[in-house]
């Protein structure tokens, strides 16, 4: 099957976005759980190093380059679709990226906590902290919904 200006490589495309997606996911769901573990350690200095490390390596390694992927592909493929011509019947797709453009915003904020915990700042109580890890679930069940299902 080939679609728009990527022709018979739609698929390849479509499959590329979906694995990046599930890396990024990956991380999201991993992150806050981590910042919870963090938190919760920043009494013991070689605890508190230990969280900082592996943080560090999980944003720069999967979360990071992952959502960067999910963004460029997925732009590609909006556009293939005539995201910039105006078709009718996107009002899903308009919607999934803003979910999409949210989610990433919440990447910002929780890669900011985890380098304000690496400070020893804690400004959330780790309950409110523990249902900050629910938004991701949230998010990609909002996306998922809207990409397959298409609801509008």
């Amino acid at each position: 099957m080939g679609a728009g200006f990527l022709g018979a490589a739609y698929l390849w495309v479509k499959a590329a976005h979906i694995i990046f997606v599930i890396f990024w996911m990956a991380g999201m769901f991993i992150l806050p759980r981590y910042l919870v573990h963090h938190q919760d350690g920043l009494d013991d200095p070689a605890e508190r190093e230990r969280w900082e490390l592996r943080e560090r390596r999980l944003r720069n390694i999967i979360l990071t380059p992952s959502m960067i992927a999910v963004w460029l592909i997925g732009l590609v493929l909006a556009v293939n679709i005539g995201l910039l011509e105006g078709i009718q019947g996107l009002a899903w797709l308009h919607a999934k990226l803003f979910v999409v453009f949210l989610l990433s915003g919440y990447h910002g904020w929780a890669v900011g906590y985890s380098k304000q915990l690496a400070t020893g700042r804690a400004t959330l109580s780790t309950r409110r902290l523990r249902m900050m890890n629910e938004v991701p679930a949230l998010a990609v069940t909002i996306i998922v919904i809207l990409a397959v299902v298409k609801p509008f």
